[in-house]
């Protein structure tokens, strides 16, 4: 181990136990010895080290701080205070030091990891045992967030060192820890050789030798640290820079984070669980997420119900297609025995369970404009509608149809059904198509997710009229969306020909922030999304919204007159908002307009 910190074995009866991390200044390795008595009596400890807040520490890099990512070339110690005792620190003027000293929390110094801790440095991204606080900024950090040396060497990645990077949350330039999986922001240990990292609570964790009792062997596993060309037999994938762990007494190898994957989960792609399973039968296998070939020699996760429904290892554990929770033994929640949205009254008359009056089945010939479903809020065309018999309520039949739950490929959670979103303001913002809606909202509250009703009703395959073959969702940012089957790719609005034009704004087609259009064949005729439905075709007129304390009601469009916005300064083309005593044409213009 050298100066910057590193690992040391610890031995138990004669076995190699683990690995442990330690500092030869800050974190040393135990020398059991008796201490020494003073004068007055009491043991003569080493001086303690004033510990630098890491915000503090970024600082002191001022010319550095708006870069994407840059190296620390400052030492964690807080120089003033270096040889300052603990019983000392009632001395210190806390309102006088410039670089603020943070102070140990004894009390969270405890055998289990605090599940509501969190580190303000690291991204709050894992919890730990040991915290700092800062008297100054009013925060606590995690104990190997501020005591991180500048450099370290890691069993991990015994190729190079790792030195002390700091990476921009808003850079877009995005690490995955090599020791949890997760997003490694703000602090983070890199080499920029092999693009490895690790957050710093990750990279001072024991590594344990032998795994006695793995989950997914019956055999123990002893850690590999050379990694190259070693295949993990549970996700079948050769991950660069991973902890991996080897069974010596047979061919088996398996990363540290997937031998203990989830034997039963439940998924965002499939209405069943699906069980992981060591290897496949013989045949052509195809993921259900990636769509991607599954080779069956190595893990996967399979539907028991189904048979024939397959997926990849990783991609089945994705934190947006699955929560990671182990449900073998937890019984099934089947949404198929929710009960049905509404009551049959009498014949053609039911009670919704989110409207308080009866609502008739009527069959509507005529398209009026101002005639809204008060959930999808899209226009009533011809069909069948439910109508309220007491107010003006009504609901497409297909809406009034829609299931209390519902399971969405977007969300590995349950989304319930409600008439009101709950937040403060009224309206939601969809997480699919990110516009503001006032209609029903499929919500998922533990994680303040939001579907409006249409984008819930997209479920995968997907059929769509302007493609011959089933669409599935494509959600890998690195991917260029493709059809899988005919392999052509769909058209987005920054690619089309610079001489297309929108035929009402006059704009060219990729100026705007959605980038999609619709296109007539038959008559050349091309127009943004936006300028076709409005920018807020979702909220609807009459309704009431909060900004702050203020209410904004929706006028609706005005065919005589086009006010003039009083935050764009823009003609107002579509719904006119009011607030305030102030006119707007947006929801957007609202919020901006409301808040000055």
């Amino acid at each position: 181990m050298d100066s910057d910190g590193g690992f040391h074995e610890v031995e138990k009866n004669g076995k190699l136990l683990q690995l442990e991390y330690h500092h030869p200044k800050y974190n040393p390795i135990p020398i059991p010895q008796t201490p020494s008595l003073t004068l007055s009596g009491e043991a003569d400890h080493p001086p303690q080290p004033f510990f630098l807040c890491p915000l503090q520490r970024l600082r002191k890099h001022p010319s550095l701080f708006a870069r994407a990512s840059f190296l620390l070339n400052v030492s964690p110690e807080c120089v003033s205070f270096t040889t300052t005792t603990l019983q000392d620190e009632h001395l210190i003027n806390h309102d006088e030091v410039h670089d603020h000293p943070v102070l140990p929390l004894f009390w969270c110094n405890n055998k289990k990891f605090d599940v509501d801790g969190g580190c303000l440095i690291c991204g709050g991204l894992n919890f730990g045992r040991d915290y700092y606080f800062c008297v100054h900024c009013d925060y606590i950090f995690h104990k190997e967030c501020v005591e991180s040396p500048l450099k370290i060497k890691h069993p991990y990645h015994l190729d190079h060192s790792l030195q002390l990077y700091y990476i921009n949350p808003y850079s877009g330039v995005t690490i995955e820890c090599s020791c949890c999986g997760r997003r490694a922001q703000h602090l983070v240990y890199y080499c920029n050789i092999c693009q490895a990292g690790m957050h710093p609570i990750c990279a001072m964790k024991p590594i344990p030798f032998v795994i006695d009792q793995p989950k997914r062997h019956h055999h123990p596993l002893t850690f590999f640290p050379r990694q190259t060309s070693l295949v993990c037999n549970v996700c079948g994938l050769l991950r660069k820079n991973y902890p991996t762990y080897v069974c010596l007494r047979c061919n088996f190898v398996a990363h540290n984070d997937c031998m203990y994957s989830p034997s039963i989960i439940k998924i965002s792609r499939h209405h069943h669980r699906i069980s992981y399973i060591s290897s496949l039968p013989s045949g052509e296998w195809v993921c259900g997420v990636c769509r991607r070939r599954i080779d069956g020699k190595y893990g996967a996760y399979i539907c028991d119900n189904c048979g024939d429904y397959v997926v990849h290892s990783r991609c089945a554990l994705r934190k947006d297609v699955c929560d990671g929770k182990e449900l073998e033994g937890v019984p099934e929640d089947d949404i198929t025995q929710d009960d049905p949205p509404f009551d049959v009254i009498s014949e053609g008359v039911i009670l919704h369970f989110l409207h308080d009056h009866h609502l008739q089945l009527k069959a509507y010939l005529f398209y009026e404009e101002n005639k809204l479903c008060q959930s999808c809020l899209l226009p009533i065309y011809e069909g069948n509608l439910y109508a309220c018999i007491e107010c003006d309520f009504i609901f497409h039949e297909a809406c009034a149809n829609a299931p209390r739950r519902i399971q969405h490929a977007l969300h590995p959670h349950l989304l319930t059904l409600k008439a009101n979103s709950g937040y403060s303001y009224g309206a939601f913002e969809c997480d699919a198509c990110v516009r503001d809606c006032g209609g029903f909202d499929y919500q998922c509250k533990e994680c303040k997710f939001d579907l409006d009703v249409r984008c819930a009703s997209i479920s995968e395959p997907f059929v769509y009229k302007g493609h011959e073959h089933p669409l599935f969702l494509s959600l890998d940012p690195e991917e260029k969306p493709t059809c899988h089957l005919c392999k052509s790719e769909f058209l987005w609005g920054e690619e089309v020909c610079g001489k297309d034009w929108c035929e009402i704004c006059e704009r060219n087609l990729g100026d705007t922030s959605t980038k999609l259009f619709y296109w007539c064949n038959d008559c050349c005729t091309t127009l943004h999304i936006e300028c076709l439905l409005g920018e807020d075709p979702y909220l609807m007129p009459g309704q009431v919204f909060k900004i702050g304390e203020k209410d904004v009601q929706i006028l609706g469009k005005s065919n005589l007159s086009r006010p003039f916005c009083n935050s764009c300064k823009n003609p107002c083309q579509g719904n006119i908002f009011f607030g305030d005593n102030r006119i707007t044409c947006s929801w957007r213009c609202a919020r901006k307009i409301m808040y000055l």
